[in-house]
């Protein structure tokens, strides 16, 4: 124990940087964690509601929970007997598109599933955030949001029309043809704005997707409206 105790008396303060980085790493290495991570990068949810989206038990939700709040990646407040959890800093989801931008150049793995289920949906380029705003200025483009209301209303791009996915074939006939329009959802590998895409393509329309979602456009601290827009 003494010589345990002097080497850690010993190691130099990058040492214990690292070791505290670490921790933040490894509470990464969980594709559990890292899905409710994007999830909470919608909007902060309970704890209950957070195991709805994600298909885990309330148990198992609360326990990467804690090693998500443990590692300091994750908050929590209380809302009488609900534990609300909220992402501790709008730069995670920055953290997570490097990770998956590495992943994909260097694993053969990440490649494949990208080919094989998403690049066949759409061959399309899809919208770039600054081709995104300045095309919106000059009324070329319409945005629509086809996340969930809850999500949409926690925050979401300015000016853009919440229509869930599942509600957009009740919305096709009011929606202009002589202009583009791009869909978003909750990141880069979500399905939502793919399948959005997909319809509106069928039904004449111009579309394309915007090239990250919500969570990504927050980190780069542009402008988020919150609340429900008429």
């Amino acid at each position: 124990m003494r010589a345990i105790s002097g080497i850690i008396r010993a190691m130099s303060p990058k040492k214990k940087l690292f070791e505290q980085f670490a921790r933040v790493a490894k509470s990464l290495a969980s594709p559990n964690r890292l899905e409710l991570l994007e999830t909470m990068a919608q909007g902060e949810k309970s704890v209950d509601a957070l195991a709805q989206a994600t298909g885990m038990s309330v148990a198992n939700t609360s326990h990467h929970l804690q090693i998500l709040r443990d590692s300091g990646l994750a908050v929590s407040r209380k809302e009488g007997l609900q534990v609300i959890y909220r992402l501790s800093d709008d730069q995670i989801p920055t953290l997570m598109g490097c990770i998956s931008r590495i992943a994909e150049k260097h694993l053969a793995e990440v490649e494949r599933i990208v080919r094989e289920h998403f690049d066949p949906r759409d061959s399309l380029t899809p919208v770039g955030r600054d081709e995104l705003l300045a095309r919106v200025k000059l009324g070329e483009t319409m945005v629509i949001d086809v996340r969930p209301a809850a999500e949409y209303q926690a925050g979401h791009i300015p000016g853009a029309v919440n229509i869930p996915v599942d509600e957009l074939p009740l919305h096709l006939d009011t929606l202009p043809h002589g202009q583009e329009i791009v869909a978003y959802c909750r990141g880069p590998y979500c399905m939502l704005a793919f399948e959005a895409v997909a319809k509106l393509r069928e039904a004449g329309y111009q579309a394309r997707r915007l090239e990250d979602g919500f969570p990504e456009w927050k980190a780069e601290s542009r402008p988020v409206e919150n609340g429900s827009r008429q």
